[in-house]
């Protein structure tokens, strides 16, 4: 029996390849005016960032403690082996939940066997990570191979993106109000990466084309540019148009050919907000 790969909806992966690779995807939690809303289940990312436009403030909360507590029963009822790949314990308290569910589950089943890995990545460069241990997991390899091999590729994942409006991260947190109303009026889109799971900022340019460039930029300073063949990930927040600029300079520029694109999920998109444009790939030091 392979291995079985769970995750949760801050992997923004296409449902057509969560389908593909029988991915297990548990929701995070999405609130407005005191309601809740799980995402991509009940809420859609689209829906979410059309209500931001129009000005309502959502929050997101951490996997609940009941749908861990029936996904790891289910694995042990079933005598399943299975990986959790969480999403980074610096943006969610998801993994350090999970850790305690899965000891209060193997309480009751001591041979519930499911290892669980901290990501440090985020929507769709967490995705790619999640992709590719459920293609290792069909291939049939070990447990711990997949762990080694998921846990390598986490860390060389990069990450970098622009929002296209200040506002959602001082929301946030992430800017002072006064960087928010600043940038607003001089036009300023920041571009930012995550670092060991942390969002980071790069860089501060004007207007929505620089930004763009400002990303391709960083691909050819970090990816194996020899590797015309990788996957390379591209997350937008309801911007299609940006998302095929993007793509086409890097086909341009680099040859490359070989994209999953994807929306933006509620866990980042309630804080980067409409607009965001997000480029992912392993860093040129990563080695399958």
């Amino acid at each position: 029996m392979a291995i079985r790969i769970l995750t949760d909806s801050a992997v923004d992966l296409p449902q057509s390849v969560i389908d593909e690779l029988g991915i297990t995807v548990m929701p995070l939690i999405v609130t407005i005016d005191n309601e809740q809303y799980e995402d991509g289940v009940t809420i859609t990312p689209k829906a979410m960032l059309d209500g931001m436009r129009e000005g309502n403030v959502y929050k997101t909360s951490q996997l609940s403690m009941e749908v861990l507590q029936t996904t790891f029963q289910s694995i042990a009822e079933a005598n399943e082996e299975a990986i959790y790949i969480a999403f980074s314990s610096e943006l969610s308290g998801t993994y350090a939940s999970s850790r305690i569910m899965h000891d209060m589950v193997q309480d009751d089943f001591p041979s519930f066997t499911c290892s669980i890995i901290d990501s440090k990545c985020a929507s769709l460069g967490f995705g790619l990570v999640v992709r590719q241990a459920a293609l290792w997991a069909r291939e049939g390899l070990p447990r711990e191979e997949i762990i080694t091999r998921t846990q390598s590729l986490a860390r060389q994942m990069e990450h970098v993106f622009t929002v296209d409006d200040l506002q959602y991260l001082y929301r946030g947190g992430r800017v002072s109000k006064s960087s928010a109303i600043i940038g607003g009026l001089l036009n300023i889109k920041p571009v930012l990466h995550v670092e060991d799971g942390k969002l980071i900022p790069v860089d501060k340019v004007r207007g929505r084309k620089k930004s763009i460039q400002r990303l391709v930029e960083l691909m050819e300073e970090r990816a194996n540019l020899e590797d015309k063949q990788q996957v390379i990930g591209i997350a937008h927040g309801d911007d299609a148009e940006a998302m095929e600029q993007l793509k086409s300079m890097i086909t341009e520029r680099f040859g490359m050919t070989n994209f999953l694109i994807s929306s933006i999920g509620c866990a980042v998109g309630a804080h980067s907000g409409p607009g965001t444009l997000a480029l992912f790939f392993p860093n040129k030091s990563y080695s399958a």
